[in-house]
């Protein structure tokens, strides 16, 4: 079966969008209708006409887009692509910490539950998360959640001093510094580009620390020619395309027996699953409606901040 065509036809006959994210495989992000990170998703989402929306990505995304949408259909291709950060912030304990901080704004990263999301004062992603805690003033008493090394990140760079929760994920925990620099002696022209999700190790390597697009927008931007790439392997596709004659080299992780560094959750997605999905309406994503009521607030409101300061 040509996956690729019955994919067109079934869109056209259900009024269906493909969203994918950049960590998804090169054929998946080379069937989607709109391609990006968590925050370019969440504002395709939030405006798209569409009845049906299929996102491929992992589960968390398929819920911020239900949020923003319930009134679509959202599917997402293999249910059990989840993700091993949001695992780190179960909703009950994270409810637990900030009760027992009252008179903290929280802001949490996208890549959480809905249920960690209606906990939360305003959502963020790496695209836009330094802007968003500089909105707040510099005496704000907040908590970040639930990526440790973002949070130290983004602590860095503003010079403040979030309390953040102790989780991470298990991709951007795996790059090797040492790799890095051995890969460096081999390409010695080459830049690091590295996602604040990477422990503070490697950033302090790196050449250019930005979000998934960020460092895309960078790296085509840039007038050299090699790449070493600290963060899933996904963005290499997308990369390649927008500058076909450049090298970009992903990061190893600590295991040697790898070459680049993958989230198995993105990986789960086929066109196959994409088409299963369009023709049976399911896996549906379904977020229960007084949790989606509250997760939408710091939703919108991370969409409304971003808009203002243009991101």
């Amino acid at each position: 079966m040509d996956y690729v065509k019955e994919i067109e036809r079934l869109k056209k006959e259900k009024n269906a969008v493909i969203m994918g994210h950049y960590y998804q495989t090169g054929d998946i992000q080379d069937i989607a209708d709109y391609v990006g990170d968590s925050l370019a998703l969440a504002q395709q989402a939030a405006k798209t006409y569409a009845d049906i929306i299929v996102l491929c990505g992992v589960h968390f995304m398929g819920e911020t887009a239900k949020v923003l949408c319930p009134d679509k259909k959202v599917l997402v291709p293999d249910m059990a692509a989840g993700c091993s950060l949001a695992d780190s912030c179960p909703a009950n304990q994270f409810e637990a910490f900030v009760k027992a901080h009252p008179g903290y704004t929280v802001i949490s990263y996208v890549n959480t539950t809905a249920a960690v999301k209606a906990l939360t004062d305003v959502v963020v992603t790496s695209s836009n998360a330094k802007q968003i805690v500089e909105s707040f003033p510099k005496d704000e008493k907040i908590i970040f959640g639930p990526d440790r090394n973002l949070g130290n990140y983004i602590n860095s760079v503003t010079g403040r001093n979030m309390l953040l929760w102790d989780g991470a994920c298990h991709v951007h925990e795996q790059f090797s510094v040492e790799k890095i620099i051995e890969l460096k002696k081999q390409y010695p022209d080459a830049l690091v580009l590295a996602h604040p999700e990477c422990k503070k190790t490697v950033l302090t390597v790196a050449d250019h620390v930005g979000s998934t697009a960020a460092l895309l927008k960078f790296a085509v931007k840039s007038d050299k020619k090699e790449f070493i790439v600290a963060t899933e392997s996904g963005i290499l596709h997308e990369m390649q395309k927008q500058a076909p004659d450049k090298v970009f080299i992903p990061a190893p992780p600590n295991d040697s027996t790898c070459a680049c560094n993958d989230c198995n959750y993105m990986k789960l997605n086929t066109v196959e699953k994409v088409y299963k999905a369009l023709r049976d309406e399911q896996p549906e994503i379904l977020v229960d409606p007084e949790v989606a009521k509250e997760a939408v607030k710091p939703i919108k409101k991370m969409l409304e901040i971003s808009a203002k300061l243009g991101l």
